[in-house]
């Protein structure tokens, strides 16, 4: 959706410094790929010394950003927030992708489905007895969504994601191809030798604003909810088990895995290949860094590390203490040697 510069600096809240107001904008790329035509940003400055080279029509800076050997061509736009400036561009020169209002004839649906208006269905798609899709959402192909479901507004659905029954989903929910919503938990009893399932009847709710990503699996309740908050972003490849309350605005990156009856509260971040034992509540705010395993509580604003997981700074030092390890022991044959020959002489 092209756009001259001087409207898609307006728009996005930037003032012109040098280049071509008047020049014809196509796309947005990064400040290393970058075009004629195209418009970029550049708000760190490991990378400022790629704009020198650069033939991009356009760059978002920020207030106060030094920058040198800008091409004579390249227009800066400067403004206070150029990440979010540099979202709004992308967002109007790529904009998603929009479907035909109509429910396709492959589209399966059950006794007594309730479908709000401006919808798509796509072909293949199956809606089970009783479900409810709000206003303006987008089913696509393939997808299935069992009895008594219910899909919020502007909620887009990605190809072959399952909703399980009696999931509730709020509005302007994304959810990526592959995922698994309200699978059973698992749980089960040891007796007599045998495991001894747990029934889980139990649902899914899910926040406005949510997005979940490809693959990744939300388990239900044993008994009640389990919820997940308004505007948290959970990526792909992410397991999260029954009954665990995750609150707002929470981050889960990608292969994350929480175990059962967990706590998350708001704005927490569990970061990639995180593990979360049972019953442990992570505090508001805190970090979890890579691959960290969570036995324990994590206090709110915390940042840990590890397996076992530990303050960050406790846990950095433990890894470089243990980087000298090989060196320590040498030293300490070297003074057993030592010491063995000054037995010997006495």
């Amino acid at each position: 959706m092209p756009v001259i510069l001087k409207e898609l600096a307006d728009l996005c809240g930037a003032r012109i410094e040098g280049g071509d107001a008047s020049a014809l904008i196509h796309s947005a790329a990064d400040i290393m790929a970058a075009q004629n035509g195209q418009v970029t940003q550049l708000t760190n400055s490991r990378y400022a010394g790629h704009i020198k080279n650069s033939t991009a029509s356009a760059c978002f800076i920020a207030e106060g950003f030094a920058v040198e050997n800008v091409p004579p061509s390249m227009a800066l736009l400067v403004c206070a927030d150029p990440e979010i400036s540099f979202i709004k561009a992308v967002e109007l020169l790529h904009p998603a992708k929009s479907y035909r209002r109509q429910i396709s004839p492959q589209a399966v649906l059950e006794d007594n489905v309730a479908l709000g208006s401006e919808l798509y269905i796509g072909p293949y798609a199956v809606i089970g007895k009783n479900a409810v899709i709000g206003d303006g959402s987008d089913i696509l192909a393939g997808v299935y969504i069992g009895k008594n479901a219910k899909i919020g507004r502007n909620c887009r659905i990605h190809p072959y994601a399952v909703i399980y029954d009696d999931v509730e989903i709020g509005d302007n929910v994304i959810i990526h191809s592959g995922a698994i919503i309200g699978a059973e938990g698992f749980g089960y009893k040891f007796r007599n030798g045998a495991h001894v399932k747990v029934p889980q009847v139990g649902n899914v709710v899910i926040e406005d604003n949510v997005e979940i990503g490809a693959n990744t699996c939300i388990d239900r309740g044993a008994l009640g909810s389990t919820v997940i908050g308004m505007g948290s972003k959970i990526d792909n490849l992410v397991q999260i088990g029954h009954n665990n309350k995750v609150g707002k605005h929470v981050i889960m990156c990608g292969q994350v895995g929480v175990s059962g009856s967990c706590t998350i509260e708001d704005y927490a971040i569990l970061a990639g290949s995180a593990g979360v034992a049972d019953h442990v509540t992570i505090g508001r705010g805190a970090i979890v860094l890579a691959r960290s395993g969570i036995a324990g509580d994590v206090k709110a604003g915390a940042q840990v590390f590890g397996s076992p997981a530990k303050d960050k700074k406790e846990a950095y030092k433990e890894q470089v203490a243990i980087s000298k390890l090989p060196e320590l022991l040498k030293k300490v044959k070297v003074l057993e040697e030592r010491l063995s020959l000054l037995e010997k002489d006495e």
